[in-house]
């Protein structure tokens, strides 16, 4: 059986590395948008309120017989005093034992609640449920916190897969920073510290998904977000823009960026007061 699960987790990696850096954050804020957009079924808002910091796994790879594996890569992003952090990769890897059949691809959103769950995402990698309290969340936007699951956990789970939205177990499960990943993105090393603590410019391909993250958890400073090639403005109905508007518009927009892409030199501790 362990062999079946090393060559699954082979598997999985070749296919995750095949998809690009900019695809996976373009997927990561459609899982955020949908997830969204779950009504009654939801992440609790208080929940998200608290939440130190966000981490999203579009797509997880999970294959199971009598026991199972796990593998998928994603994004992180911590609030910081101005807002969400450009976004960190991560990969989760490892397995859960007991009965299960089949195979399955799931997007996930984990919350961290507290400073030791955050110092914990802060480091190389870490265990869920072994090193880090896990537990799956709640479902329900109205659903309290304030039971003693949720009281003790550091990081709750959610998974998403053919419409349903439920809480999900991640016990056992690895998190880690991806190294690649974020060369990939920044076009330099960086370490997952360096970036969720708010100490380097925001890549230009991360602000959609910062503008969802704010949107999705109702909190922190909403990014400006350049539209995408082809994807200008549209001008109000029955008028024509003029080509000095269409020159201020455009100066305006480059401008936003800019400002939003200086480094944050005043960077906060990892010990970030609670959102409330």
């Amino acid at each position: 059986m362990k062999t079946k699960i090393v060559t699954f987790l082979i598997a999985a990696t070749m296919m995750a590395s095949a998809e690009t850096y900019e695809q996976r954050l373009s997927d990561s804020t459609t899982v955020l948008h949908e997830m969204s957009q779950a009504s009654d079924q939801g992440i609790p808002q208080d929940l998200l309120r608290k939440a130190r910091c966000v981490i999203v796994v579009p797509g997880l790879k999970k294959v199971a017989f009598i026991g199972g594996a796990k593998y998928g890569r994603g994004y992180a992003s911590c609030m910081t005093r101005k807002g969400w952090s450009p976004p960190a990769a991560v990969r989760i890897e490892g397995g859960s034992f007991g009965l299960q059949l089949g195979g399955s691809s799931t997007d996930v959103i984990m919350l961290v609640l507290n400073e030791g769950g955050m110092k914990k995402l802060l480091s190389d990698k870490f265990t869920l449920g072994g090193e880090a309290a896990a537990a799956a969340g709640p479902v329900g936007r109205n659903t309290s916190a304030n039971t003693d699951v949720l009281m003790t956990a550091e990081i709750l789970s959610w998974s998403r897969s053919h419409g349903v939205f439920a809480g999900l177990s991640l016990e056992g499960a690895t998190l880690r920073q991806d190294l690649d990943e974020n060369a990939k993105l920044y076009g330099k090393p960086l370490t997952n510290e360096e970036i969720l603590t708010g100490t380097v410019k925001r890549p230009p391909t991360a602000g959609p998904f910062l503008a969802q993250l704010q949107h999705f958890s109702g909190k922190g400073i909403p990014p400006a977000v350049v539209p995408a090639k082809g994807q200008q403005p549209m001008a109000p109905r029955n008028s024509q823009p003029t080509a000095a508007t269409s020159q201020n518009t455009s100066g305006n927009a480059a401008s936003d960026n800019a400002a939003n892409n200086q480094p944050d030199h005043a960077a906060p501790s990892a010990t970030t007061p609670d959102q409330h």
